[in-house]
C-alpha cells in the first residue's frame, strides 16, 4: 500500500511535568546544533548532531499531512490512560480545532530505532474503515517515542458496557459493534501479505464514534516492545481475562489467540460483565466464560443478557429471538475454547456475525 512521509524537527509535547522536563532537555541538545532535515529514513537514522546527538524524526502518514511543529508545541494534552510502557494523552490542536490522541512510548520498553521504523512505517500504511488509523510517528534523540492518532469523543466500548448505557442493550448496536470489531481484525489477519497479530485485543481498545462505529485500535503494539515489556503486556491481559490458556509468552501471539480475545468481547457485549465479575455471595471472581458454558448447559442462558435486548427492534428489521441469542453466545463460545484448533477462523466469525445479525 502506497503512501508518502516527511521527515522534520519537533519536539515532545505535553503539559505534565514529566514530558516538559523532556522538552527543555530536546531543546537544549537542539540548540546545540540541530537543522531540518528532509531525506531517507535510514540515512537520517544514521546521521548525527554535532555534539553526537540522534537528530529528532517525525513520520507523517494519511490524514497527518497537516500536521505541524507549532501545532504540536501549542497543544494542551491531558493524561487519559496509563500502563507499564507508556501513556495516552489527548491534546487539542489548536490551529486546526482538533482532537488528537498522543500515545507516549517509554524509552526503556522499545526495542531500537532501526526495529522501530519500519513497523511504523507499516503501521502507518494501513487503513480500514475499523482500525485507529496511525496519522504520524515522533522519536526523539533520547529515545522517547510518540503515536499520533485521531481522537474518538464517545470513549471505549469497555466504557459503554460498565457505564449501563441503555444504548448498550440495543441488539443491532451489539450486531454493528461485533461485526466491525471482526471485519478490522479480519483484515490484519487476512489483508495484508504477511498478517498482523493484534496482540492485545480487549474491550477498553475499541473505541467508538457516535453512531456506535467500533475501531480498533492498539494493534501491533507488541512489535515495537521489548520482551520485557511485551510480557508486561501479556501479563496485563491475563490478569483482565483475555488471554488465550495456550499462550505463555508475546512472541507466541497468533491469529488463534487474537481470536480468543474476540470471543471474550463478544461475551462482554452480549452479557454486559467483565472478563472476571464476583457475585454478591462470592468471595472469589467468576471467569466469565466458565459461567456461561455453565448456563448453557443448565438451559439458564436468559440468566446471562439484558431482558432489554428482546425487546430492541433492529432498526426496523424484526426483534431479535432467543435464538439469535443462543447463536451468538455459542459463537463466542466457540472462539473461547480452549483448544486453538477448535477456534473458528475470523473470517467464519464473520460470515456467522452477518447471518446472526440481519
Amino acid at each position: 500500500m502506497e503512501h508518502k512521509h516527511m521527515l522534520i524537527l519537533i519536539i515532545v509535547p505535553s503539559s505534565v511535568t514529566a514530558i516538559i522536563i523532556l522538552l527543555v532537555m530536546i531543546y537544549c541538545c537542539r540548540r546545540k546544533g540541530g537543522e531540518t532535515v528532509s531525506r531517507d529514513i535510514e540515512a537520517s537514522l544514521e546521521v548525527k548532531e554535532r555534539d553526537g546527538v540522534e537528530k529528532d524524526l517525525l513520520i507523517k502518514f494519511k490524514d497527518g499531512e497537516d500536521l505541524t511543529v507549532y501545532d504540536i508545541l501549542d497543544a494542551p494534552g491531558e493524561v487519559i490512560g496509563k500502563s507499564s510502557y507508556g501513556t495516552l494523552y489527548r491534546a487539542t490542536l489548536l490551529s486546526i480545532d482538533r482532537l488528537t490522541l498522543l500515545r507516549f512510548l517509554r524509552p526503556a520498553c522499545t526495542v531500537t530505532m532501526k526495529e522501530v521504523v519500519p513497523v511504523m512505517e507499516l503501521l502507518g500504511s494501513l487503513r480500514h474503515p475499523n482500525l485507529v488509523p496511525l496519522c504520524a510517528f515522533y522519536a526523539g534523540p533520547r529515545g522517547e517515542k510518540l503515536m499520533v492518532h485521531p481522537f474518538y469523543r464517545h470513549g471505549t466500548l469497555a466504557q459503554l458496557i460498565r457505564d449501563g448505557n441503555g444504548e448498550a442493550h440495543r441488539w443491532h448496536i451489539i450486531c454493528r459493534i461485533s461485526i466491525g470489531i471482526a471485519r478490522g481484525l479480519d483484515y490484519l489477519h487476512t489483508d495484508l501479505e504477511i498478517p498482523i497479530i493484534h496482540g492485545n485485543l480487549k474491550s477498553s481498545n475499541i473505541l467508538l464514534d457516535r453512531h456506535f462505529r467500533p475501531y480498533v485500535s492498539d494493534f501491533g503494539l507488541h512489535l515495537v516492545l521489548n520482551p520485557t515489556a511485551g510480557q508486561e503486556m501479556l501479563e496485563a491481559s491475563a490478569a483482565q481475562g483475555y488471554k488465550a490458556p495456550e499462550l505463555i509468552k508475546m512472541k507466541e501471539v497468533s491469529e488463534e489467540t487474537d481470536i480468543y480475545s474476540l470471543g471474550i468481547i463478544l461475551l462482554e457485549l452480549l452479557t454486559g460483565k467483565e472478563p472476571f465479575y464476583r457475585k454478591p455471595n462470592l468471595d472469589k471472581d467468576i471467569y466469565l466464560p466458565n459461567a456461561v458454558q455453565s448456563a448453557i448447559l443448565d438451559h439458564r442462558v436468559i440468566d446471562f443478557y439484558h431482558p432489554k435486548i428482546l425487546l430492541s427492534q433492529n432498526e426496523g428489521q424484526r426483534a431479535v429471538s432467543e435464538d439469535h441469542i443462543y447463536e451468538f453466545l455459542q459463537l463466542a463460545m466457540a472462539c473461547c475454547s480452549p483448544s486453538p484448533a477448535l477456534r473458528p477462523t475470523i473470517k467464519q466469525v464473520v460470515s456467522k456475525l452477518e447471518e446472526i445479525g440481519r
